[in-house]
């Protein structure tokens, strides 16, 4: 059994949080919001109410990580903050200023939920090699907050790159639905189901794959177009239309390292 600090127990968070529990381990699990904090003690959680900002850490941090050995980091950037570009902007800082209580903490191994943005909208084979390109303001915050964990040399830290997430109760076909004139009909889809997601951490927590990088993405890359028409119809949504003249993008996500590494099978049947 390990004890495991869960800095955002949020969409991913929560239920990762539960299957950790349901394993024999310990989690310590963090939120923003006060009414939350009895949902997570419902869950077996130990809960904290945790504000990290690029200015301040809430006094309790030292309690939340304290006789935890692993913090896992799920508090992406925010996009839909009342002033979105301060809320971009500030993200490193608030890595910057949570990693002193790391330092001084019983935590000797980081995961940090990251994104594929940071590569943004390169063509072709997308693979941990590849040089992160952040096209988006947020994109650049994940990479700068990535290093500032990775060169810290008072823990190991593994970097977990997520594709577009999607859930029984999340799917991006419900946005696109209707819609008109679509970009990028001919661009791969990259996704990735909180089912795996979960698997994946966990098995890296078992594993012990620490000062890694893993990209994480579904080995399933039908087009836009294909992908989405499909759905719409298979959950009785108005199909979305693009339009063939407004494609330049061919990204593709690999997940060869997850699944050589990690020996991780994806369950298709979930996409």
């Amino acid at each position: 059994m390990k004890q495991i600090s869960i800095l955002g127990c949020g969409w991913l968070g929560l239920p990762l949080a539960k299957n950790l529990i349901a394993k024999g381990h310990s989690v310590n699990g963090s939120t923003t919001s006060e009414n939350k904090l009895s949902l997570l003690k419902d869950a077996g959680i130990n809960p904290f109410l945790v504000t990290v900002e690029s200015d301040s850490v809430s006094e309790n941090i030292n309690v939340f990580l304290a006789e935890s050995k692993i913090l896992i980091i799920d508090i992406p950037p925010k996009l839909r903050a009342v002033d979105p570009n301060a809320e971009k902007k500030a993200f490193a800082e608030k890595i910057k200023n949570l990693i002193p209580f790391i330092e001084k903490s019983t935590v000797k191994k980081v995961l940090f939920i990251s994104s594929t943005s940071v590569y943004g909208d390169d063509n072709g084979i997308v693979t941990e090699e590849t040089i992160p390109n952040p096209d988006t303001e947020s994109g650049k915050q994940l990479v700068v907050a990535e290093k500032l964990l990775q060169e810290n040399q008072n823990f190991e830290t593994t970097i977990l790159r997520f594709a577009g997430l999607i859930g029984e109760d999340r799917h991006p076909v419900t946005f696109l639905a209707g819609k008109e004139n679509l970009e990028n009909p001919d661009a791969p889809i990259n996704l990735i189901h909180r089912n795996d997601c979960i698997e994946i951490i966990e098995e890296i927590i078992n594993q012990s794959k620490w000062n890694e990088v893993f990209n994480a993405a579904a080995p399933f890359h039908p087009t836009r177009e294909e992908y989405y028409s499909q759905k719409s119809i298979i959950m009785n949504l108005p199909e979305p239309k693009f339009n063939s003249e407004k494609s330049n993008i061919k990204k593709e996500i690999s997940s060869i390292k997850i699944e050589t590494l990690l020996d991780h099978k994806f369950k298709l049947d979930q996409y």
